[in-house]
């Protein structure tokens, strides 16, 4: 009867020569499976660690396009110095109620929890959107003075993610912070310069009648619905335009942007 115990046939592995061909596939095996085994540990011990330190860079990010806000730290201030958080059921246009901020990454590793777009509405060129999205809001009086909202789409080179500022009118822009880029460097890659980040505070996104006007020119600025356009960088340019429109549109934000308007959140 063959000798069942592991370490016996453990010893009788080792004492195969070193040129047998069963002891150094048995060996290359035991060493892919051992690595394996360490980089899976890792993953699943680290992956708490690279969520915080995301969410930590997001929320400095935050931060630095909040205090770029003229007045904006003064409001933060009065009301305590933080905004508040919540995660918002896109398709719903109000607050989620199965999805926290905790759970929001899980969520979205679900891709039940994407919605498919027609090339007609994929102004942006995402191919879907995630159901839920985590905004921010700052609180004055009896309604929201600041509301900054998560954006993304595809430029010239890649995925560009912004976080884009509203003031409490939904219709002015407080800012923008780019959080995610891989344009042309010199070209593209300039829509991360302060100077042209600055030149999106107090440009109007809509104009009487609700219809959506924002636009990156291209060239000078000629309206108070637009902001100047990167020298020599006309694609990117055009998927700025394209991402913010798409978020403050029907398939983005605009449902949520028309309820704050209209005090119902």
């Amino acid at each position: 009867m063959a000798d069942l115990n592991p370490f016996a046939a453990w010893r009788r592995l080792l004492a195969l020569p070193n040129e047998s061909r069963t002891k150094t596939l048995a060996m290359a095996f035991l060493v892919s499976a051992a690595c394996a085994l360490l980089v899976s540990g890792a993953t699943v011990v680290l992956r708490p660690i690279q969520s915080a330190n995301r969410a930590a860079e997001q929320q400095a990010r935050i931060e630095a396009l909040v205090a770029g806000v003229p007045g904006m730290s003064e409001l933060l201030a009065e009301s305590g110095g933080t905004l508040s958080s919540v995660i918002i059921d896109l398709n719903k246009a109000r607050a989620a109620t199965e999805v926290t901020p905790e759970t929001l990454e899980a969520a979205l590793a679900d891709m039940a929890n994407w919605t498919a777009l027609a090339p007609g509405e994929d102004l942006a060129g995402l191919g879907s959107r995630p159901d839920y999205a985590q905004v921010f809001l700052l609180r004055g009086g009896e309604g929201i003075s600041l509301m900054l909202l998560p954006i993304s789409g595809a430029g010239y080179n890649g995925r560009i993610d912004a976080i884009l500022a509203l003031r409490g009118d939904m219709q002015t822009i407080a800012g923008l912070a780019i959080t995610g880029q891989s344009e042309t460097p010199g070209l593209g890659a300039r829509i991360e310069e302060p100077a042209w980040l600055s030149s999106f505070g107090g440009v109007r996104t809509m104009d009487a009648r609700g219809d959506l006007r924002f636009a990156v020119a291209k060239g000078p600025a000629a309206s108070e619905y637009e902001v100047d356009g990167i020298t020599g960088a006309t694609r990117t340019s055009s998927a700025m335009t394209r991402m913010i429109r798409f978020w403050l549109g029907p398939q983005g934000y605009g449902p949520l942007i028309e309820a704050v308007r209209r005090g119902e959140f």
